[in-house]
């Protein structure tokens, strides 16, 4: 494999998929910039990035659902970092929630950090590869953009806006030198999403990393992972009935 020069901020990055591709990011030599709410595994993976691949690590801890908090936290890493090729919106949070027990500070906690979070992220990063001149943008979805869960809907809806906002913004910004890609995960068993062994197709972290890096280094406008069988079935599960996915949720 090609060791890469380039550099890659990920928000979202102490557990998970975000972990995991900062492994793999690191692994190809990428430097990085690390974002997450919980400070010590976020310098525990930095310090072992560091020591094991030799690439540069710069960490900052970011809570997305103080929207504030974000553009500021943002503008101080990447100015530390000098040049940032790409930003990955990954952090986010599960949850479920019956309609009707009257809980709706939940389903806005949910959007607060999935969608009003991921867009802060990325509007910083808009402003900072404008400057810049170039750059390059992935926002983490889900396979419920495509078709909502039940007993998830905030989530659910969360994740459809996030998918719709990044397909606008990847036409207001064609001419700004910035791509973006929206990167469509399946089933995937994380310590942050217990029970997901019960669903089909389940994939691991570590797979799912690889093929997200792997599409994004192609600049691949809509990443499906895994590709198999996600890529054929996302899209179908809109024309699935009602009754068979209240028996696949």
């Amino acid at each position: 494999m090609t060791l890469s020069t380039k550099t890659v901020v990920i928000v979202g990055a102490s557990r998970g998929i975000g972990a995991c591709l900062a492994r793999e990011y690191a692994a190809r030599g990428y430097h990085l910039g690390l974002l997450a709410r919980s400070e010590g595994p976020l310098e525990a993976l930095a310090a072992e990035l560091a020591g094991v691949h030799n690439v540069r690590v710069e960490t900052a801890t970011l809570d997305v659902a103080d929207g504030d908090a974000v553009a500021p936290a943002l503008e101080t890493l990447m100015a530390r970092l000098g040049t940032v090729d790409l930003v990955i919106a990954n952090a986010g949070v599960l949850g479920w929630r019956r309609a009707g027990d009257g809980n709706i500070a939940e389903d806005r906690r949910i959007i607060q950090t999935n969608l009003m979070g991921a867009i802060a992220v990325i509007d910083a990063a808009v402003a900072f590869f404008k400057r810049q001149g170039r750059g390059h943008i992935a926002g983490v979805s889900s396979l419920s953009a495509y078709r909502g869960i039940p007993g998830s809907g905030a989530y659910s809806a969360s994740k459809a806006a996030l998918t719709n906002y990044l397909e606008a913004l990847r036409m207001e910004i064609s001419s700004k030198g910035i791509a973006v890609s929206i990167v469509h995960p399946g089933f995937v068993n994380t310590d942050i999403s217990p029970g997901m062994e019960k669903y089909p197709f389940v994939a691991t972290p570590e797979k799912v990393a690889k093929e997200i890096a792997d599409g994004l280094e192609k600049k691949r406008k809509n990443i499906v992972v895994p590709r198999f069988p996600w890529a054929a079935l996302m899209p179908a599960m809109r024309l699935l009935p009602d009754s068979v996915m209240k028996k696949v949720f």
